[in-house]
């Protein structure tokens, strides 16, 4: 027994499939899920490019005493010391970021730390190469 519609032929059904063969397949089959009317337009020759930050701040509540670009960069640092490099010392922190494959930048700012100092947190490593941290609420 063929399974299709009853109210309506062969024809008809086979329309219909491929109408929804996109949305019931995916976009790997030749239909698209973009409705290509809804595609925003590229900006205008006089306009600015859309951008995330129209402001010119990166994410909104910044802790206080810190920028937006700060929290940013602090953060950059901690994606290359992990946990099992803390608490640990300068050259701790400088293998530890090499084995996570850290860019230039990073290890030349962790040879600037002085030697001799245990860091328990990348806040404690963010301050002691001489930027600002959030400062306490009370």
């Amino acid at each position: 027994m063929e399974r299709g519609s009853s109210k309506h032929g062969p024809r008809v059904d086979e329309q219909m499939s491929r109408e929804v063969s996109g949305l019931v397949q995916g976009p790997g089959t030749g239909g698209s899920r973009v409705d290509e009317a809804r595609v925003p337009e590229p900006a205008g020759e006089d306009q600015p490019e859309p951008t995330t930050a129209p402001a010119g701040e990166l994410r909104t509540g910044a802790p206080k005493g810190m920028s937006s670009e700060d929290v940013e960069r602090r953060s950059r640092l901690g994606r290359f010391i992990t946990m099992t490099a803390l608490p640990g010392d300068r050259e701790a922190l400088i293998a530890n970021a090499r084995d996570n494959d850290a860019p230039a930048d990073i290890i030349a700012e962790l040879e600037r730390l002085p030697e001799g100092t245990r860091y328990q947190t990348v806040s404690e490593v963010w301050a002691a190469l001489g930027h600002k941290n959030e400062t306490t609420r009370w």
